[in-house]
C-alpha cells in the first residue's frame, strides 16, 4: 500500500483499504462520525482521536503520522523537523492560531514513542486530551501550565514533566508568551 503525504490521507487511505466505512471506524473507536469526517478533510482538533482511529486500524500513531521508511537511527538537525500537524483550537479563528505538532523521527519504522516540538501559543485554548499511554514534556522557551485532571502545575524553561496521558491534560502558555515543548508520547501497540 502506497503511503499517503499526510495523517487525513492516510487514514482514509488505511480505511478504505480495509473496506471499512467511516461509520463503521466511529463506532469500532468511540470517534465521533461527525470528527472522523473533519479529520479526514484535514481539520485535526488532538492527538486523541488519532490514537482511537490507529488503534481501530490496527497500526501504530506513527503509521499515520508518517512513512516508515528508516530501520536505523534516524537524525533529525535543528529545523528540519517535519511539520505533520497542526490543531485547531476552540477559540482560533484561524489555523495558524492552533497547535502545532512538528514530528521530529519522521520515517523511523517500528518505533515505539512519537516526539514532537509543540508550539502553544499564547491565545490558544486547546480542549483537554486524554488517551492511552505516557507523555514526557520538556519547556524549551515559554511557561506552560499542564493541566492534568483536577492538578495543574507551572512549568518554565528547563522544566519537565513525565505523567499518565489517560487522565484528561492539556498545555496552556502562560503570561501571554507563546510557548515551545518537546514532547515524546508513548503509546502502547
Amino acid at each position: 500500500m502506497k503511503s499517503e503525504a499526510n495523517p487525513s490521507a492516510r487514514i482514509r487511505t488505511l480505511r478504505e483499504t480495509y473496506g471499512m466505512s467511516q461509520k463503521v471506524l466511529a463506532e469500532r473507536s468511540a470517534v465521533p462520525l461527525e470528527l472522523i469526517k473533519k479529520i479526514e478533510a484535514g481539520i485535526i482538533p488532538d492527538l486523541a482521536p488519532l490514537v482511537k482511529i490507529a488503534r481501530t486500524l490496527g497500526v501504530r500513531l506513527g503509521t499515520i503520522l508518517d512513512e516508515d521508511r528508516e530501520l536505523g537511527p534516524v537524525l533529525t538537525r535543528k529545523g528540519e523537523g517535519e511539520e505533520h500537524l497542526r490543531f485547531i483550537t476552540p477559540n482560533a479563528q484561524r489555523l495558524e492560531n492552533g497547535l502545532k505538532y512538528t514530528v521530529l523521527a519522521a520515517g523511523k519504522a517500528g518505533r515505539h514513542m512519537e516526539p514532537f516540538i509543540i508550539e502553544v501559543p499564547a491565545k490558544a485554548d486547546a480542549p483537554r486530551s486524554s488517551h492511552e499511554g505516557e507523555e514526557f514534556f520538556y519547556v524549551i522557551s515559554g511557561h506552560i501550565r499542564l493541566e492534568y485532571g483536577t492538578l495543574s502545575y507551572d512549568l518554565s524553561e528547563g522544566d519537565s514533566i513525565y505523567y499518565d496521558s489517560m487522565v484528561p491534560h492539556r498545555a496552556v502558555a502562560l503570561d501571554g508568551q507563546d510557548a515551545q515543548v518537546l514532547a515524546v508520547v508513548y503509546t502502547p501497540v
